[in-house]
C-alpha cells in the first residue's frame, strides 16, 4: 500500500490538469503557431511558464486505483500487476481466468 500523502499527491495533480487543459492548449497553440509575431509568441510562451507546474499532464504518474502501487500498472485496468492477479483469481474480472495447466 503507498504512502496516503503520494496517492492524495496524484489526485491533486489529476484535478490542476483538468482545470488548467483548455488554457494550456491554448497557450501552446499559440506558440507552435509560426504564422504569429515572434513577440506574441513569445508573450505565450512567458504566460505558459506562469502557469502551476502541476498542471502539467507530463507531471501525472498512473497508480493503481486500488493501493496506489505506482510500479507495473495496467493501463486498461488502472490496476497492478498484483491487484489483477488477485482480483482474477477471485473471479471479479469478467472475462479473466488464471490459466492453469
Amino acid at each position: 500500500m503507498a504512502k496516503k500523502s503520494m496517492v492524495e499527491r496524484e489526485v491533486k495533480r489529476a484535478k490542476l490538469v483538468k482545470q488548467y487543459a483548455a488554457k494550456r492548449a491554448a497557450l501552446k497553440e499559440i506558440t507552435t503557431n509560426a504564422d504569429l509575431p515572434m513577440e506574441q509568441r513569445f508573450a505565450a510562451q512567458l504566460k505558459l511558464a506562469e502557469l502551476p507546474r502541476n498542471s502539467s499532464a507530463t507531471r501525472l504518474h498512473n497508480r493503481c486505483q486500488l493501493t496506489g502501487r505506482p510500479h507495473a500498472y495496467y493501463r486498461k485496468l488502472k490496476l497492478s500487476r498484483i491487484m489483477l492477479r488477485e482480483l482474477a483469481s477471485f473471479g471479479q474480472i469478467p472475462g479473466m481466468v488464471k490459466s492453469s495447466w
